[in-house]
């Protein structure tokens, strides 16, 4: 079985439920603002962040939408799963940009239901209802930078 092998090194020890809810709001983010994926992130049992570049401020209605289907996602009890492809059997969509150079031949997806699909060696729940509670703290906008930052809690 592919999870008795080593992949990759990985130094990070996540709190599954906040890192589950960080692939949730990447594609809550790319589906609302049509963005990419985080370019920073911060993901910690009590309180993480994430970067997002968008062409424009989200207003407040857009704040509450994103909270909105943070929760609703996590109530949909969605399963999260995993997959095993080589680097170049990438299934459409997923991008292999942001994997290190030295990666393996082979990588772990994670699949939350029809939802989400990234790259990743992780660890996560079994179900989005295992997350929690999405409680949005607060946003940052640099209107330089034209990045978003969305600062949350897993309760």
């Amino acid at each position: 079985m592919a999870e008795d092998y080593l992949l990759n090194e990985h130094n990070k020890e996540e709190f599954p439920p906040a890192h589950t809810a960080e692939h949730l709001l990447n594609q809550t983010m790319i589906r609302l603002f049509g963005c990419e994926r985080s370019f920073n992130a911060h993901i910690e049992r009590k309180k993480s962040k994430m970067s997002f570049r968008l062409d424009h401020k989200p207003s407040r209605q857009e704040e509450k939408e994103i909270e909105r289907r943070m929760r609703e996602l996590i109530d949909e009890d969605i399963p999260v799963t995993f997959e095993y492809v080589t680097v170049d059997n990438l299934p459409e969509g997923v991008s292999a940009d942001r994997l290190p150079a030295d990666v393996s031949n082979t990588i772990r997806l994670v699949r939350i239901g029809d939802y989400d699909i990234c790259p990743c060696i992780g660890r996560h729940v079994r179900s989005t209802s295992q997350i929690g509670r999405f409680e949005m703290l607060g946003t940052n906008w640099d209107e330089h930078e034209h990045s978003f930052r969305v600062r949350f809690k897993i309760v």
